[in-house]
């Protein structure tokens, strides 16, 4: 399942789950839209893992849990902390983000 954020709240999440995904986006970039829906695909087979989406211009405070240059960034926590991530439009190098943090 994946949840967008609707306030400025990814720590809370982050610290409350063992494994967290983010795709850091934001409503202007056409690459944001296009990798949604893979977002979605990856997060509908993996349902025991959080997914999130946040809007990295709404929400500052989640925004400054990783490093985010450019968009979309596909961001991995594990234990409360930002373990890898990556930038990419791509179904590919995501799948491997979330192999390498649920060790599939």
């Amino acid at each position: 399942m994946v949840q967008e954020l609707d306030q400025d709240n990814l720590q809370e999440i982050v610290q409350s789950s063992p494994i967290v995904l983010v795709q850091y986006a934001a409503t202007w970039c056409g690459n944001c839209k296009i990798m949604k829906p893979k977002f979605k695909k990856i997060a509908a087979e993996n349902e025991n893992i959080p997914f999130v989406i946040a809007d990295a211009e709404k929400f500052p405070e989640s925004r400054k849990l990783a490093n985010v240059t450019n968009l979309p960034t596909f961001a991995a926590f594990k234990d409360g902390k930002l373990v890898n991530q990556i930038q990419t439009n791509k179904i590919e190098p995501l799948q491997e983000l979330v192999n390498e943090v649920t060790g599939n």
